[in-house]
């Protein structure tokens, strides 16, 4: 891919702060970003970040622990339906190792995945893999939640799939004959939890989001006196605050 303006060449040139400079900054720019494999502002933020790129087996198990974790507890029926996609994609001991540590990442992550996936747009094959896989994962317990049928449909959609190519792809609601969830349900539910409209501005949403958690939070209804049962319902709410808004983060895009 050329570009005219490089991302490292506008570092570069930044640096030699001169129009020489600048088209020798485009030109070495140009070959670094080939060799480095960047192809936007944020592929160069991970760089600089130190985080590496996700792709292949290592994005598909990321995106399996990012789902197995969004009920809010990791079960041993997620467990073993991972274990049981390492047999499928035939990874050897080493793989798996990769693919454990990239299902732990993806457990204890809150960063977005848009970007990465729209990287794969036009690798059809690729995206069929990872969405059927990312189906399996979500019906492992038996059911689906709202929250994992809404993950892999915004999954689908970045990947460049509209929600009836998505939804096809669920061989597990082919075989129990069963009608996907509307689209948007829990996406809607999330909003209505947190008070907030699809169009609110981003540090709206955070400042709805933290002055509900504050309210909420079990430790402060503890502190106030809090009976048993009501600081088990202030956790249970806490809970579903913390879902709702890492739902409408990815959604929206924001960090």
């Amino acid at each position: 891919m050329f570009w005219p303006i490089t991302l490292l060449g506008l570092l570069i040139g930044w640096l030699l702060a001169s129009i020489p400079g600048a088209l020798l900054g485009g030109l070495l720019g140009q070959v670094l970003d080939r060799r480095l494999g960047l192809d936007s502002w944020a592929s160069l933020r991970e760089r600089l970040a130190g985080k590496p790129a996700l792709k292949g087996n290592e994005l598909l198990f990321f995106l399996l622990g990012r789902l197995a974790k969004s009920g809010g507890r990791v079960s041993p029926a997620h467990i073993q339906a991972a274990r049981e996609e390492m047999r499928r994609q035939g990874l050897d001991a080493a793989a798996q190792q990769l693919a454990i540590a990239a299902f732990n990442r993806g457990k204890a992550s809150g960063d977005g995945l848009r970007v990465t996936l729209q990287r794969l747009r036009g690798q059809r094959e690729e995206g069929r893999r990872l969405i059927q896989a990312c189906w399996r994962m979500a019906r492992a317990q038996g059911s689906m939640g709202a929250r994992e049928h809404e993950l892999v449909l915004l999954w689908g959609k970045w990947l460049g799939w509209d929600a009836a190519e998505v939804a096809a792809l669920d061989q597990g609601a082919a075989r129990r004959n069963e009608a996907p969830a509307g689209r948007g349900g829990a996406y809607e539910q999330a909003l209505q939890l947190l008070g907030v409209r699809q169009d609110s501005d981003p540090q709206l949403i955070k400042r709805a989001y933290r002055r509900l958690l504050s309210k909420h939070h079990p430790d402060k209804q503890a502190g106030a006196g809090a009976s048993p049962a009501q600081v088990r319902e202030a956790t249970e709410r806490t809970r579903e605050l913390h879902s709702a808004y890492a739902l409408i983060r990815e959604r929206r895009g924001f960090r």
